[in-house]
């Protein structure tokens, strides 16, 4: 079985980190986030793998090389035009319509098994298998509603959104994860050359003919980092799990007298004497100078976006001396 990752996207909403890369290249914790993919992957047997590109496209190539580090073997897939989610498959429907193949988001951390879910898809026979899991916080992600175990349709967002964990399951919604096992047949309702998406145009549409869609309620680690705040609360949530509150890159110095808490540092970072900083992203070659204080921001250096236009979606930021900083509480 084959795989494909879905890694083509611009990262508006995670900009600037995403000025000099595309979302899948940001490093977490020291490794790329389609690294994390590609992991996953390989440790449910798939070691042929497609990663789709576009936006910053030696990003992800420098992030990921031949896959070796993670266990798999790729291949890339250029989209000089972004085709979307079901688009970039036909663009690689040679590669893929000979036998079933997964996909998977270029965006997310998880630690679904997706042999549970192969085993869903084979027991079901169905056209696609999608890998959902139950919201219970009720955040921003579409319904994806059910009957008997089959996607029955994708429905608006949830009424609202919580903090907390509660509930019980028949009161949360279910939400797709981003993961996928298809036949080849799917390519039969995949328009050619064209953009395209699967859960707005392809899904319905074989399920208006007739297709069976199969659900898999997965259960596990999954987190989907597509916005700034999400990046900094996921990397946190994951150094508490291994007891830490601060993760520095290589060559990161942070002086006597500096203070650092709940941060995420990337390569060659500086923190001078009498600085802090609290609940913060500081990018590669980021300087916090003497008794300068950055708390609830993501930071790169100004040369990093200098020239360069934010996208409609990121949230507004200012240069600040050497650096551009985004407050994170817009």
């Amino acid at each position: 079985m084959k795989g494909m990752i879905l890694a083509a996207g611009y990262g508006a909403r995670l900009w600037p980190l995403t000025a000099d890369r595309t979302k899948p290249a940001l490093p977490v914790l020291g490794k790329p986030l389609v690294g994390y993919v590609a992991e996953c992957l390989a440790k449910h047997g798939i070691r042929d793998v497609l990663v789709n590109l576009h936006h910053r496209p030696e990003s992800v190539r420098a992030a990921l090389g031949d896959g070796s580090r993670f266990g798999v073997r790729l291949q890339y897939v250029d989209e000089p035009v972004i085709l979307g989610t079901s688009g970039a498959l036909d663009n690689a429907r040679d590669s893929l319509s000979t036998d079933t193949f997964v996909v998977i988001n270029g965006k997310i951390i998880t630690d679904i098994d997706l042999n549970a879910a192969f085993e869903t898809h084979r027991r079901t026979k169905a056209l696609a298998t999608l890998v959902l899991r139950r919201n219970f916080p009720r955040e921003r992600f579409s319904i994806v509603e059910t009957r008997d175990g089959f996607v029955t349709r994708f429905a608006g967002m949830p009424a609202t959104e919580t903090k907390t964990s509660g509930g019980t399951a028949s009161e949360a919604p279910l939400m797709f994860t981003g993961i996928q096992i298809l036949e080849p047949r799917i390519f039969d309702y995949i328009p050619r050359g064209v953009f395209s998406h699967s859960t707005t145009e392809v899904y319905p549409q074989a399920i208006a003919n007739g297709e069976s869609i199969a659900a898999h309620v997965g259960e596990g680690m999954w987190y989907e980092l597509s916005t700034l705040r999400r990046y900094l609360d996921i990397s946190l949530a994951l150094l508490q799990s291994e007891g830490r509150n601060v993760y520095a890159g290589q060559n990161t110095l942070i002086h006597p007298g500096a203070e650092v808490n709940e941060s995420v540092l990337w390569n060659d970072v500086s923190i001078e004497t009498g600085a802090s900083v609290r609940r913060a992203i500081l990018g590669d070659g980021v300087r916090v100078r003497p008794n300068e204080h950055i708390n609830d921001a993501a930071v790169v250096r100004a040369d990093v976006v200098s020239g360069l236009t934010a996208p409609a979606k990121a949230l507004k930021g200012e240069v600040v001396g050497d650096n551009f900083v985004v407050l994170l509480s817009q």
